[in-house]
């Protein structure tokens, strides 16, 4: 298995800078690792890398998407597997720098993603509906009725999680 070294914490805690002046020290390249700064034009906010610190090694995973563009987890974790083989084929360090929790869990702990399981664009516009016309907690107590245990680890407003959970037992018939 390759090395990869992480940094993670909060936004505009100097991960980027630590991880600039790492790759520097250590022939590294960076992979972003927070879930915002793949979209161009969303900066602020973000801390993302600014050009002249992009000058100063060599970053992926930043601005690769619009923002009317999805970019999902298990893009990421898919992303991150073909870049750190490829970083480390160049002899060069994998470095990854960022925020998002969930996405190094998914990417080092290998979890199974939702995103593997089939969904239907029209069952997902009909839960988002309902989030809408009845609120997330409604939404949530329908979730927790079909699946108890995965309602129990979805937080009650995390709208998105729990559309995608009701979407895949209606298109499954399983649990999510």
């Amino acid at each position: 298995m390759e090395k990869v070294l992480a940094i993670v914490g909060p936004t505009a805690v100097g991960k980027t800078a630590l991880a600039i002046d790492l790759a520097q020290k250590f022939n590294g390249e960076i992979i972003s690792g927070d879930s915002m700064q793949v979209y161009r034009h969303l900066d602020i906010g973000t801390a993302k890398a600014t050009p002249a610190e992009q000058a100063q090694a060599t970053h992926h995973l930043i601005d690769v998407k619009d923002v009317d563009q999805q970019f999902t987890v298990a893009q990421f974790v898919a992303a991150a597997q073909v870049l750190i083989p490829a970083i480390t084929a160049r002899g060069h360090l994998p470095i990854i720098a960022g925020g998002t929790g969930f996405y190094l869990q998914a990417l080092f702990d290998g979890l199974k993603l939702g995103a593997e399981a089939p969904g239907d664009p029209a069952v997902r516009d009909h839960f988002q509906a309902i989030a809408q016309e009845k609120g997330a907690e409604y939404l949530w107590q329908q979730l927790a009725a079909k699946d108890p245990q995965a309602a129990a680890k979805i937080p009650v407003t995390n709208i998105r999680r729990t559309v995608r959970a009701l979407e895949v037992i209606t298109v499954t018939g399983q649990l999510f």
